[in-house]
């Protein structure tokens, strides 16, 4: 089966069960809440990492004067920056499966 008829079989199936036929998958997710960093937090995963904060600062997606005022605890990272720190925490190795670095 190509991806087209997955999706055709995906779509007859909500058809379906719209119309009180069938049976939907119904799968739950939990979310865990977004962990908070301090500023030695930061420079220590940024440190772990064995990254200069310039290399850090092209990884997180954000400018240098950025990383300085997390690891300075001017600024605190958020959003996307805070799930992004707490995945580099907790598998270091990513970077390099994902060929961010090579």
């Amino acid at each position: 089966m190509n991806v087209y008829d997955d999706i055709v079989k995906g779509l007859e199936e909500a058809i379906a069960f719209e119309k009180g036929k069938g049976n939907a998958r119904v799968q739950k997710r939990i979310v865990n809440p977004i962990e908070e960093f301090t500023s030695a937090q930061v420079k220590e995963i940024r440190k772990s990492l064995k990254m200069s904060q310039s290399v850090f600062a092209v990884v997180m997606g954000v400018s240098i004067k950025t990383v300085e005022a997390w690891e300075a605890g001017t600024n605190k990272p958020n959003g996307s920056a805070r799930r992004l720190l707490h995945v580099l925490k907790t598998d270091p190795e990513i970077l390099t499966r994902c060929n961010i670095l090579a």
